[in-house]
């Protein structure tokens, strides 16, 4: 299929409105690149680069982008965009160049163009991820290499949520653990659990996507041997100890199994949760307090919460 990318240079002012329209269109979403963004202060927590280039950005204004499928009527919807937005200086809004560009993009193109974003990252004092097709050289002999393909399934391994996981694994797995990995995605926990000496880690997914793209991603990093990857529902049907329990999802599902966590956790074991809204907080700290865990530490990184509990 082609499509075609439409291209507004305009003002801040005018990207809700102009948004709008380009939805109303059938567009399903809208890329804004906005110069702002490349003074915009992130939070540095291990050294990592964030690599905008300018030349990406306009030197004003913002330019706003949209996929349309290319059909028959494709140029009269444009024609029909392009007067929508100009209709708009009738209510008093700046809409700046209003310089409208089009380019016709093949489908397949896309299916690997958000790689160049996507680079090697020091997530913590030990991990590196490093994507598939890059090539890295080992910074130190103590440091630890996940090689990631994220193929259709969540996790690049450095979102805020997946890089607390690891720094709580990293703080309480032992040489010989048996660890649960709830939600495992790409299967990055469960790899770095592995690397850090347990012996056996049990990966689990409700999707089979990611369940799919967890094995590739274990057998990528040698690690087939101890991490297993099968299809599962939270911790349902699991009547085994373990020494840890991670998931790393949303706070609403994680309520939904701390008694479940309490009852796979060995007494003195770990259960880390990740993914945890600020919001959420509290509720899920007392969930966890009153299935029988203690809290042994906070982690918080940007807007997001981590607990590394521990079975009392």
């Amino acid at each position: 299929m082609k499509w075609s990318e439409i291209s507004i240079h305009t003002t801040n002012e005018a990207v809700e409105p102009i948004s709008n329209i380009l939805h109303e269109a059938g567009a399903s979403g809208v890329v804004i690149e906005d110069p702002r963004e490349l003074t915009r202060e992130r939070e540095d927590v291990f050294g990592e680069i964030f690599e905008l280039d300018p030349n990406d950005y306009p030197e004003e204004g913002v330019i706003i982008k949209a996929y349309l499928p290319v059909t028959s009527f494709i140029a009269e919807t444009i024609e029909a965009i392009k007067q929508e937005i100009s209709d708009l200086v009738n209510f008093n809004i700046d809409i700046g160049n209003n310089e409208v560009t089009t380019t016709e993009v093949k489908e397949e193109d896309w299916a690997t163009a958000w790689k160049k974003y996507y680079h090697p990252v020091k997530i913590s004092e030990t991990f590196t991820i490093v994507p598939t097709w890059e090539d890295y050289e080992r910074v130190s002999s103590d440091e630890l290499i996940i090689e990631l393909d994220p193929g259709m399934a969540f996790g690049t391994g450095t979102h805020p949520t997946t890089v607390m996981c690891i720094q709580a694994l990293e703080r309480v797995v032992q040489k010989g653990d048996e660890v649960i990995d709830v939600g495992t995605g790409s299967g990055v926990l469960s790899i770095a659990a592995a690397l850090l000496g347990a012996k056996q880690i049990t990966a689990l997914d409700l999707d089979e996507v990611a369940v799919v793209s967890a094995k590739e991603n274990v057998s990528l990093n040698k690690v087939s041997d101890t991490v297993t990857v099968k299809q599962g529902n939270l911790l349902s049907g699991i009547d085994v100890e373990v020494d840890i329990v991670v998931a790393n999802i949303l706070a609403d599902v994680i309520l939904r199994f701390t008694d479940d966590a309490a009852k796979v956790v060995k007494k003195g074991g770990y259960f880390i949760t990740s993914g945890i809204i600020q919001q959420k907080k509290q509720e899920v700290k007392d969930a966890l307090i009153n299935a029988g865990f203690s809290i042994e530490e906070t982690l918080v990184m940007e807007d997001w919460v981590a607990f590394i509990a521990k079975r009392s």
